[in-house]
């Protein structure tokens, strides 16, 4: 299958309403393809569901270790966080260690995704900053490497050496060379990939605590913050954070814009990437959350997996009226 295929339906009543259409790879620890749907050669832009990879150089470089930087701070690093009061406080906390403010980040204001910090903001007149961008934690990551290396304040301009040590970092777990890159919502250069790439990756990331060189430990090490503290990656409600919690094994879940989702499985040395075609997230919420249900990952009945992989529509009036839920021949018997 070299076109992409349905992985994700959209019922109302008796008729399938929207059918939403992608890829799925699965690769082993040794970078295998084991299972694909759509086509694994595909080549998109992981946009988020990579920050982990991006954090990568924070630690290598030695810069994490240098500021003392928690597992919580590592986590965020990796985060597209809501903007809530835990996020707010902790990135605010960290940029006041590197003697830095929010005028120091590069990723743009953002209203918190916080709906009730975003509610008391409105009343009380005061206007987002750019801590409350689900991206804080991750330009924080950037600002504490370039500090630490001695580099320049425009840590998001693509010949940064910040940023040429994330590219370097990415094609190195990816094994493949980027064939080019786009700029992110938050501003920073995201370099595109395969699926099967995207795959390998966090198969690179799910393989990491069995070896001990460099990159390994430190891709180990992030993968471990992020499960410890799934609320600073995502936060309430969110995806991420709830498939986190709701596995029966370790579990690492990463969404990124434009319908893309992926997830580091340490215990079986593999990782997995999603991405819809048109870019939706339910999509890209159904498919992950099938695809770890299928693996026995996550169990079908679970309230937190039900309410991404099979949720009811409502209408305003709160009847059912359909239901999403991923095909049938998405991973047929």
């Amino acid at each position: 299958m070299t076109q992409p295929q349905p992985i994700c339906e959209a019922w109302r009543g008796p008729l399938l309403e929207s059918q939403h259409l992608g890829h799925i790879v699965v690769c082993d620890g040794s970078g295998q393809v084991v299972q694909a749907i759509g086509d694994p050669e595909a080549v998109i832009f992981p946009r988020s569901s990579c920050k982990m990879v991006q954090a990568l150089p924070l630690v290598t470089s030695g810069a994490a270790d240098a500021l003392g930087l928690s597992e919580t701070r590592l986590a965020l690093a990796c985060a597209s966080h809501s903007g809530a009061p835990l996020h707010v406080t902790e990135v605010n906390r960290w940029l006041a260690d590197l003697g830095l403010g929010d005028d120091d980040l590069r990723c743009g204001t953002e209203p918190s995704r916080d709906k009730a910090l975003r509610f008391e903001m409105i009343r009380d007149g005061r206007k987002p900053c750019q801590v409350h961008n689900n991206c804080s934690g991750k330009h924080a990551g950037f600002l504490t490497l370039s500090q630490h290396i001695g580099a320049g304040a425009d840590y998001v301009d693509p010949d940064h050496p910040v940023q040429t040590a994330c590219r370097d970092a990415f094609e190195e777990v990816t094994g493949m060379t980027s064939p080019g890159f786009g700029i992110d919502g938050c501003s920073a250069p995201n370099f595109a990939t395969s699926m099967h790439a995207l795959a390998r990756a966090m198969a690179f990331f799910a393989t990491a605590h069995s070896r001990n060189d460099t990159l390994s430990r430190a891709a180990a090490r992030l993968a471990a913050a992020m499960r410890a503290w799934p609320e600073h990656v995502a936060g309430k409600g969110r995806a991420c954070t709830l498939l986190m919690r709701a596995a029966k094994e370790p579990l690492v879940a990463k969404t990124g814009a434009e319908g893309v989702f992926i997830a580091i499985l340490p215990g079986r040395g593999m990782g997995i990437a999603v991405k819809a075609a048109d870019g939706a997230t339910r999509a890209a919420e159904c498919a992950i959350a099938a695809t770890l249900v299928q693996m026995d990952v996550l169990d079908a009945d679970h309230p937190d997996v039900v309410n991404f992989m099979t949720p009811t529509l409502l209408n305003r009036r709160g009847l059912e009226v359909g239901f999403v839920r991923p095909p049938h021949t998405l991973f047929p018997a």
